[in-house]
Order: C-alpha cells, then sequence, then structure tokens
C-alpha cells in the first residue's frame, strides 16, 4: 500500500482517494488477507481519514493458553491536523483547546499519509483486551487424579498421633 502525497491529493478530484484493501498487513499476523477500504479526504487544513476493514487473527486465550481464531472488524474515522512546517505540530502552540473530536494527530501538509501504518494502528486498537476463547472457559484444569505425596519421615510421628486420635475418635462415636 504506497504512501499518499498529500498535494496530489488536496489536487485530486473531489480532494479525495479511496484506498482497497485486499492484503496482509507488514507488521500484523493475520490468518486471512485485510480486506476493507480507506478513504481519505483533504479539506484543506485537515485530513479526514476513514476505513472499514476486517481480518482474522490468531490469538492466545488468557486463561487456557490454547490458541483461537478471532475476526478483528474495525470501523474508524480520524481528523489529522495538516501543519506548514515539516517541524511543527499541534502542540507547539502556547495554548491550544481540544475536545474530544478535534483532530490530535498532525502530519506536515507537503509530506504522505501512511494509510497502511495508520490501519494497522486502528487494528491494533481493536484487539480485545482479555483474550478469551469462550466466556465460559475454565481455564488450566489439573484433570489428573492428586497422588499422595510421600510422607516426610520428620512428620511420621505427628501424622501416627492424627490416626490414633482418630482412629480413637471413631471408636468412641461407635460404642
Amino acid at each position: 500500500m504506497d504512501k499518499i502525497h498529500l498535494p496530489q491529493l488536496e489536487a485530486a478530484p473531489q480532494r479525495q482517494m479511496v484506498v482497497e484493501v485486499d492484503q496482509f498487513l507488514t507488521d500484523l499476523a493475520s490468518l486471512t488477507p485485510v480486506q476493507g477500504q480507506i478513504l481519505v479526504v483533504h479539506h484543506g487544513n485537515y485530513l479526514q481519514v476513514t476505513a472499514e476493514a476486517t481480518t482474522i487473527i490468531t490469538l492466545s486465550c488468557d486463561r487456557c493458553l490454547q490458541q483461537y481464531n478471532h475476526r478483528l472488524a474495525v470501523t474508524a474515522s480520524e481528523l489529522i491536523w495538516l501543519v506548514e512546517s515539516e517541524h511543527q505540530s499541534i502542540t507547539t502552540a502556547t495554548e491550544i483547546s481540544i475536545s474530544l473530536d478535534d483532530p490530535v494527530e498532525s502530519l506536515w501538509m507537503q509530506g504522505y499519509f501512511p494509510p497502511e501504518e495508520w490501519l494497522y494502528q486502528q487494528l491494533c486498537l481493536q484487539l480485545p483486551h482479555q483474550q478469551l476463547c469462550d466466556q465460559d472457559c475454565q481455564g488450566l484444569l489439573d484433570h489428573e487424579q492428586p497422588t499422595e505425596q510421600p510422607l516426610d519421615s520428620r512428620w511420621a510421628v505427628l501424622e501416627s498421633l492424627r490416626q490414633s486420635i482418630s482412629d480413637h475418635n471413631g471408636l468412641a462415636s461407635e460404642g
């Protein structure tokens, strides 16, 4: 997936580009290619990026450690500031007021937008925090019957005392 040169995007018809995605992403270990599309729209001083994509990945269950397949789907939208200087960012201003809907990322307006990297980040944000193969997963269970541990010879006297008390109580309850 090629990077999008922002001046070319600004000159494009309707100042937008649709990137069809049907490939494996470099940094994402997935079983199937990532499929979907990314729409990048140039609005002069910011980019509006939206995407819908899906893939299948293999995860390890946090409880039982078995691997399972998980459908990873993303529907994302982000606004990205375009700054005039390559070394400028939105945080260089002395005071800035940002609401939750405002863009917080920035790109140089003469630079490039990396759709593969952006999509990878969006997919990673969709990974489940708790990875469970099933909601009823019991975790690692010991299915073997517990075997009797050999008694430490230093405890033999105490064990014989416990046994004799147990036998005495058993006889007392019978009589």
